[in-house]
């Protein structure tokens, strides 16, 4: 799985408003946290004359995925090998790293 990884964090896509979550909605494909040219896509002030050809490569590249999330992708900077999980209520996605959640035993 290719990411992109920068002074030993790697960039995790997630979209963290009201509608559409990306992960989350796609969780058949896991390498959509991470893909390159949507991290590019979205360090470049995600341009919109780009977006089309953008779309379309995902479309062939993850089969029925679902893009509705994509106009609002942020990356969040992790720590390789971090333990996280991407969550979502109604659209709306957050990362949780295992090191700051709180767990219970029965």
């Amino acid at each position: 799985m290719d990411k992109v990884i920068r002074d030993g964090n790697v960039a995790v896509l997630y979209s963290p408003d009201y509608g559409a979550g990306w992960y989350t909605w796609n969780t058949e494909h896991p390498a959509m946290l991470y893909d390159p040219a949507v991290v590019r896509w979205v360090e470049e002030d995600k341009p919109k004359d780009d977006l089309a050809r953008l779309e379309a490569t995902l479309e062939e590249k993850y089969p029925r995925c679902y893009l509705g999330g994509m106009r609002d992708l942020q990356i969040e900077w992790l720590p390789v090998n971090t333990v996280f999980q991407v969550t979502e209520y109604d659209g709306f996605e957050k990362i949780e790293v295992l090191k700051d959640m709180t767990w219970q035993v029965a």
